[in-house]
């Protein structure tokens, strides 16, 4: 915090400032000055509703997901919003369950090793339990992430267990997430925060995931600042 503290110094220095999250306070102590703040998901809303905008979309009503070290999940509806829910689960289970299953702890040499994994050994999908039958429901879907362990023959590389733990985390704030674009009446599903950057195999997963859900994705480019734009907009809306 003490470098980003002073980076903010050399590179900011006499500007109007706002902050936002958990380390705001933190942040505001190793500036040593005081400055407006503003609560985090309106932040967050505020930040994505513009990044929409830039991108073209015309959404209106839709549910944010933010996953980031876990899980926020807000319903959005023009200027009003309101948190639904949310899960433990995000990029903080991806880099935990990471490193115990792999010991691999960088974040990019894990990103790196997930794109060449492969899941069919761990995972159980639908299709293993209804071999030889046509299944009730798509095939693709998993019917139990690390269920298949037991039952294969083939020893699994690090890259196939990392594969699986962002195939976890995807599938299951997908499944939150639809579940509750369900519940609010929307058909959209926009996914922003940082567990989505340089994570390519993360961002497949939730695309298609929600598809083939019955709902409609969208991965915002730069979702990751959504926070930090919220913040910058309330000063100039102020």
């Amino acid at each position: 915090m003490t470098v980003a503290a002073s980076w903010i110094k050399e590179q900011f220095s006499g500007a109007q400032l706002c902050v936002t999250g958990g380390k705001s306070k933190l942040l505001q102590s190793c500036l040593g000055i005081n400055m407006p703040e503003i609560v985090e998901f309106e932040a967050t809303c505020s930040g994505a509703e513009y990044l929409l905008k830039e991108q073209g979309s015309d959404e209106s009503a839709y549910i944010l997901t933010n996953v980031g070290t876990g899980t926020s999940i807000h319903f959005v509806q023009g200027e009003e919003h309101s948190r639904v829910g949310g899960t433990g689960v995000g990029g903080g289970t991806l880099m935990g369950l990471s490193y115990l299953l792999t010991g691999h702890s960088d974040y990019k040499e894990i990103m790196s090793l997930s794109q060449i994994g492969d899941r069919a050994n761990i995972d159980l999908k639908v299709s293993h339990i209804y071999e030889g039958a046509e299944p009730p429901i798509p095939g693709e879907l998993t019917a139990s992430n690390f269920g298949h362990v037991l039952q294969s023959s083939v020893h699994a590389q690090d890259a196939d267990k990392l594969a699986c733990v962002v195939g976890l985390v995807g599938e299951t704030v997908t499944t939150m997430s639809v579940f509750a674009a369900g519940k609010c009446g929307v058909a959209t599903v926009v996914y922003i925060g940082s567990s989505f950057v340089e994570n390519e195999l993360l961002q497949e997963i939730v695309l298609r995931y929600t598809a083939l859900r019955g709902a409609k994705a969208i991965v915002l480019n730069n979702g990751e600042f959504s926070g930090a734009i919220g913040a910058l907009r309330s000063i100039y809306r102020d």
